[in-house]
């Protein structure tokens, strides 16, 4: 069973594969989130060698680990669930909050919050065809869906349609007149929705998603949700996670690691992806905020931002890097 005490966001160009591992380096317990799969990119990439592999890739080192789905045709995604499943995802995910236009154009996303009966349709349809949990990551509401009522409708009817566990951010989206950027920070946080509809519907799996930043936050959050989502925080420092494992989940056992642990242990994973033909800088990217707040961290992403595309590059960057922080 998995527990969704923290989970990592689905952050489009951000949690992909070689992110997900370096998370879960910092935290065993932690559920992992894919980025956004498009359904259409999914199903029409089957015919293409290696496209379809691809997107469903991840390493067997990142369980827990959810792929998040974007679509509205519910046989489209019954079809990409039953393929997450068979890739060895350990939940499906419907993505029903990104505000972007690109998404709104393709009818999914956080528009779909004006369809509750569709949302449900989906969920039906890819429960029909998976073992595995079937969710649902919503806002809040979005444009002119005011007060709770509007929420806890849409709750009410996806419910109806077979989902128990939504993540909820706790934030409208308009989706007229702000882009997604402001959309994560402009429209105010409302905790209070989310601890309402945990209070008056028990039976739900509901966690928290927005602003949340320090585990401080995170086990205050837990006192009225069932799991806290964080989000870009854990990009751009992630060694704030290192302590989740002890502090949140209560295992005695973990061992709480310094960065460069983490670091030595990402360095074997670089150099085993790049005898795959993997650039290092794709991997490095993600490693960039390791040492936030620390004395050397500029010096630490300044190294890696230069010398990461030089031809050859190799886990010794990384580990040069590491000599300039220390």
């Amino acid at each position: 069973m998995i527990s969704r005490l923290v989970s990592i966001a689905p952050m489009m160009g951000w949690t992909d594969r070689h992110a997900r591992y370096f998370l879960r380096l910092i935290t065993k317990h932690s559920l992992l989130y894919t980025e956004m799969v498009n359904t259409g990119a999914l199903l029409h990439n089957t015919q293409k060698v290696g496209s379809q592999k691809r997107l469903l890739a991840f390493h067997e080192a990142e369980h827990p680990v959810a792929i998040q789905l974007g679509g509205s045709d519910p046989q489209a995604l019954a079809q990409c669930a039953s393929m997450a499943e068979d890739a060895g995802f350990d939940e499906v995910n419907l993505n029903v909050g990104c505000p972007s236009d690109r998404v709104k154009s393709g009818n999914f996303g956080a528009c779909l919050m004006a369809t509750p009966d569709l949302v449900a349709d989906c969920v039906s349809a890819m429960k029909a065809k998976v073992s595995v949990p079937v969710t649902v990551k919503c806002r809040i509401g979005i444009d002119d869906m005011e007060g709770y009522q509007s929420l806890e409708h849409f709750i009410e009817v996806v419910t109806e349609g077979g989902c128990d566990t939504f993540i909820v951010h706790a934030r409208k989206a308009w989706l007229k007149g702000l882009s997604p950027k402001q959309n994560r920070e402009i429209p105010p946080l409302k905790y209070d929705y989310v601890y309402r509809l945990k209070s008056e519907k028990p039976g739900l799996n509901i966690s928290i998603n927005g602003g949340i930043k320090t585990i401080e936050s995170v086990q205050q959050q837990l006192e009225h949700v069932d799991g806290v989502m964080i989000g870009r925080e854990a990009y751009y420092n992630p060694y704030i996670l290192a302590s989740v494992d002890r502090d949140v989940y209560h295992d005695t056992d973990a061992a709480l690691k310094t960065r460069e642990e983490v670091v030595y242990q990402m360095c074997d994973y670089i150099d085993d992806e790049i005898t795959k033909g993997v650039d290092l800088h794709s991997i490095t990217r993600h490693i960039l905020g390791l040492y936030h707040g620390c004395r050397g961290a500029r010096a630490w992403r300044r190294h890696l931002s230069e010398k990461a595309h030089d031809a050859g590059a190799d886990s010794s960057v990384v580990k040069t890097a590491l000599k300039n922080v220390m």
